[in-house]
């Protein structure tokens, strides 16, 4: 692990000194999370600091500028996605997501907003919207991109040819300096900005100086930067005097924090359009799909977005691809690209005339066409370009070590350029023997390409360098740029090349803004006078695959998808309502994320191969850890961190809530549960568990005989003093009790005629039988904690006309796999497949009733090696869709709203669309509003450690929701959800089969 420098904790111990009101981190785990981006690079930081306000920011400068700090270097950090390592370095890395993110201010009638440069572009689109207004600047991490980053880049995406770059809408900025000072600039006129060079302090120097290097190149300016929508941005003289006025935010924009710190922004607005609608254009040839995007172009249109079959492929064993599938027919085997024509304006009938007169237009000019479909309005159009914005996470999604690669990828040329160069491109890739994907803006001239690599081989990742060096040739003969989108970054040693003689100038530049090279050095420009610093080289960098070749090919297979986890961010959604990652909106802390448990195991696993440690071999052994006379032992004994990093990756580890919306929504599958329990047998290998995790994995087994006793166990769970000591010794709080129901449960099952299942009795039933026949499997929540609802579950099938066999109760074992007692998972797993496969071969369907516990024997009971055939158990929507009469009833129709379980909407998203199908077909209407998760999950939300984390989490999305509900009553299918919610809430939710009972029963009364 690498040691903090002693200048730079020296910086950090000044700081705190001073007043610094945000974080200092400079645990390894941090570091690590911060060490890579989407980018092939990786580089280590000393620390992350992480500022609250200006004032803290200035700080920063003012020490920066002090002699004794001449040599610390700092890297401002935003969403971290970048393409092309702009935000890494060795050095400190300044992180202005966590808490600079407040919208200021804002002025509907003059259309603009004032934001801090943490603020996500999708967040300030959903503050806008009831304005009626949005940022128009797009980009596919829109839902992780911040301002300060899209700034910093000057990022743009489709649409650009209409609504333009990020600097476009920039009406002013505030940058704070190196030394303190902070620049307020905005456009001014020639006049004003000559008055402005008069003064004596920082600004004045500035406007000075830059009008001077203006005038003084105004002639090699004009004939250097390229007339292109994707222009060369950063230290953009060409806009500096521009259209009679004098703008600095040109040259600040797409500089990479290299000039300073863009701490706050005023925003331009625009009027969001009130009707949009897609042409979803489908080819038989790629290329033709680009050739094709030239005649389009003529048509102006929005923007035409290009998706070639890789991407598609991909997309289709993705749950994104559920929401689009009605626009892509399954027939069309034959698509090898799409183009996405976007029309939008004020009204439904000016777009359906303009996209009516664009098709008879097109309609016989190109024989390489094979037919569209169009996606009218918001929502449709929003659900394709989901798709679209996945593809790059998708295609890391690919099968094999080697996988696609940003380095060239977003290349720009003239439009009518495009297909001839991207010829000779592929060509190019083709000479290497390589596969890519392709996507991007054709209507701009940029295509993202990524050819497939396996880092860990040398061999392949030596072809970085002459694949970029022909590419710059290449890219430079068709008149266009390397960097047409993502930035420059670790591949800046090109910018000489293309500015020519102008590049002394643009060093000046740097040197006004940042003398000693303290800003993010190395990119885009050294400043004059310092000849002994260089711009990074795209080889010397070190590279993500030289610290993953480290850890063996057989230990990196078995961990799979989490070891390919490629940087983009799509778990750093801000979106409340996206189930996505609670534990990283809850603590804004990068490593509680997807992306950050995967890059801290990633490194943990390669320091334990370095220390000697065979975690395969490891993982194979049962070490019974877990004996109680060791445990009692340990009770209340702190543990001791004579290893710092491994307790880091516990505490990250055991902050996962096990959701599984990682599984569902990453673009690779990264499954952090799986590697949290992995990680979690490997931890407790060498450090004693907590008795809490044995009371959470021995629960489903100890219930059983604790219900001949329920009574006195809720009598024992309520009282003070059992809750006290439960919290304060065992770390569990708000333990679960028995349903009131459950006494009577066994009546129940005399009352609809349950019997238990029995192969040989079943056996005997005719063909008519088995088909009226339902086996449930019980899990332990709702057998114990909500026999209720499983007494109605009961009675519903039963009203339906069907016998009920009840399969015996098994541990399912999911708590054992949560806390990681994965060998003892195993041997349940086992178990239980062994009793319901004896009752498989009837042919009779399994149905189970949570929907957690159910998804369990689709995913964590196939990864047992040894278990060769799962049955399938079906959630109740399931079997319902089969089984569920309509209804006669005419009465006036009756509206629910339905809060998902975060695992079911996630990783069963097209069984969980079932729902409003069948409250229809009862004659109700049943909405699922976009909600995040619970904070439950489980028995996450009942360990004191996670308490606070649990509330806050609720009260993100699933609060509001209930807080806004009005006539529609609220359901909720989630065990856990319905238990977070009577606690925090003292609400009780129904289950949708509860409303459907009430139904059926009211029908058949009726009769």
């Amino acid at each position: 692990m690498h040691a903090i420098e002693p200048l730079q904790q020296q910086f950090l111990n000044a700081l705190s000194a001073q007043g610094f009101q945000g974080e200092i981190q400079t645990d390894y785990a941090t570091r690590t999370v911060l060490a890579t981006d989407n980018s092939i690079y990786q580089r280590i930081p000393q620390a992350a600091v992480f500022p609250r306000s200006v004032v803290d920011m200035r700080l920063i400068g003012k020490l920066l500028g002090q002699d004794a700090y001449r040599e610390v270097v700092i890297a401002a950090r935003g969403g971290g996605t970048g393409t092309n390592g702009q935000s890494l370095t060795n050095s400190i890395v300044v992180d202005l997501s966590r808490h600079m993110n407040e919208i200021i201010e804002i002025n509907v009638s003059e259309r603009w907003v004032r934001v801090q440069a943490g603020v996500v572009k999708d967040q300030l689109n959903a503050f806008l919207k009831p304005y009626g207004l949005f940022f128009s600047p797009e980009l596919s991490t829109s839902n992780r991109a911040t301002i300060g980053g899209m700034i910093n880049t000057d990022a743009s995406g489709q649409g650009s040819c209409v609504y333009g770059k990020t600097r476009d809408h920039v009406l002013e900025l505030d940058t704070v300096l190196v030394g303190g000072d902070c620049l307020h600039s905005q456009p001014v006129s020639l006049k004003n900005a000559q008055q402005l060079s008069q003064k004596t302090d920082k600004e004045g120097d500035l406007y000075r100086s830059l009008y001077e290097l203006y005038h003084a190149n105004e002639a090699a300016i004009k004939t250097t930067f390229p007339e292109l929508n994707r222009c060369l941005t950063g230290y953009d003289l060409a806009h500096l005097s521009d259209a009679g006025k004098f703008n600095l935010n040109n040259i600040i924009c797409g500089s990479e924090g290299t000039l300073g710190f863009v701490v706050e922004a005023k925003l331009n607005l625009l009027p969001i359009p009130q009707y949009t609608m897609l042409v979803n254009m489908r080819y038989a040839s790629f290329m033709g799909a680009l050739d094709d995007a030239k005649r389009l172009i003529n048509h102006q249109p929005l923007s035409i977005e290009t998706i070639d079959s890789k991407v598609l492929q991909l997309a289709q064993k993705d749950s994104v691809w559920e929401r689009v599938v009605e626009f892509f027919p399954a027939g069309d085997t034959l698509v090898q690209g799409i183009n996405l024509i976007e029309f939008s304006g004020e009204s439904a009938e000016h777009v359906e005339t303009e996209v009516s007169q664009f098709l008879a237009a097109i309609t016989h000019d190109n024989d390489k066409r094979i037919g569209y479909t169009l996606a009218r309005g918001e929502a449709a159009v929003k659900r394709v370009y989901e798709m679209r914005k996945k593809a790059v996470g998708l295609l890391g999604n690919t099968d094999g070590e080697a996988r696609p690669q940003p380095f060239i990828e977003d290349m720009a040329v003239p439009p009518e350029n495009l297909a001839a160069f991207i010829s000779e491109l592929r060509a190019l890739l083709d000479s290497h023997h390589l596969d890519y994907g392709m996507f991007g803006h054709v209507d701009a001239g940029v295509l993202h390409v990524r050819p497939m690599l396996d880092m860990k081989d040398p061999a392949q990742s030596a072809l970085i360098r002459p694949i970029t060096d022909a590419a710059v040739e290449l890219v430079s003969r068709y008149g266009g740029l390397l960097w047409g989108e993502h930035g420059k970054g670790l591949r800046s040693e090109y910018v000489p090349q293309f500015f020519g003689s102008l590049y002394p100038v643009i060093q000046q530049v740097k040197a006004l803004f940042d003398p000693d090279n303290q800003l993010n050095p190395g990119k885009i420009a050294t400043p004059t006078g310092l000849s002994a610093t260089e711009l990074l080289k795209i080889d010397q960098v070190p590279l993500r695959g030289e610290f993953d070749r480290q850890i063996p090919v057989a230990t990196w297979q078995s961990y799979g998808a989490a070891m390919h986890c490629n940087g983009n961010g799509a778990c750093y959604n801000y979106d409340l309502n996206d189930a996505m990652c609670p534990s990283w909106k809850a603590t804004r802390q990068r490593v509680h994320s997807p992306k950050g448990r995967a890059s801290a195991m990633r490194e943990w696993i390669r320091l334990q191969q370095g220390q000697g440690r065979n975690l395969l071999a490891l993982e194979q052994q049962d070490t019974k850890a877990g004996n109680w006379h060791k445990v009692l032992r340990f009770v209340g004994k702190k543990r001791r961190y004579n290893d710092n990093f491994n307790h880091e990756v516990y505490d990250a580890m055991s902050g996962c809530l096990a959701c599984k919306s990682c599984v569902g929504q990453c673009p690779v599958k990264v499954n952090i549960p799986d590697l949290r329990s992995r990680f979690l047998q490997l931890y407790h290998q060498r450090y004693h568990r907590p008795v809490r995790d044995y009371l959470i994995a021995s629960l489903e087994f100890s219930m059983p005989y604790l219900a001949k006793l329920s009574a006195v166990y809720n009598a024992i769970m309520q009282h003070r003093w059992s809750r006290r000591y439960i919290a304060k010794g065992l770390g569990m709080v708000d333990s679960p009790l028995f349903d009131d129901s459950h006494p009577q449960f066994r009546s129940v099952l005399k009352q609809f005629n349950v019997k238990m299942a029995n192969s040989k009795v079943m056996g005997q039933l005719s063909d008519e039988q088995r088909k009226r026949s339902v086996i449930l499997v019980q899990d332990c929540f709702t057998r114990f904690f909500d026999t209720s609802l499983l007494n109605d579950w009961i009675e519903l099938i039963t009203s339906l006309g069907f016998t009920i066999w009840l399969a015996k109760y098994q541990p399912n074992g999911k708590p054992l796999h949560v806390q990681g007692f994965r060998h003892a998972f195993a041997s349940t797993a086992r178990k239980n497949v062994a009793e319901l496969n004896t009752l498989a071969q009837l042919n009779i369907p399994f149905v189970g009733l949570d929907p957690a516990m159910t998804l369990v024997y689709r995913q964590e009971y196939k990864a047992v090696s040894d278990i060769a055939v799962v049955p399938e158990v079906l959630l109740p929507q399931e079997w319902l869709l089969e089984n569920l009469p309509e209804s006669v009833d005419t009465q006036a129709v009756t509206h629910y709203q339905l809060l998902l379980h975060c695992t079911e909407k996630t990783n069963a998203p097209t069984s969980a669309a079932i729902w409003p199908t069948l409250f229809k077909r009862r004659g109700m209407a049943l909405s699922m509003p976009e909600v995040g998760c619970c904070g439950m999950s489980g028995t996450y939300g009942h360990e004191l450690r996670n308490l606070e984390t649990s509330r806050t989490i609720f009260q993100q999305s699933w609060e509001k929701r209930i807080a806004a509900e009005d006539e529609h009553e609220i359901l909720a299918t989630g065990y856990s959800c319905q238990t977070q919610v009577k606690r925090l809430k003292q609400r009780r939710l129904r289950h949708p089969i509860q409303v459907l009972l009430e139904s059926v029963k009211t029908q058949n009364k009726q009769r």
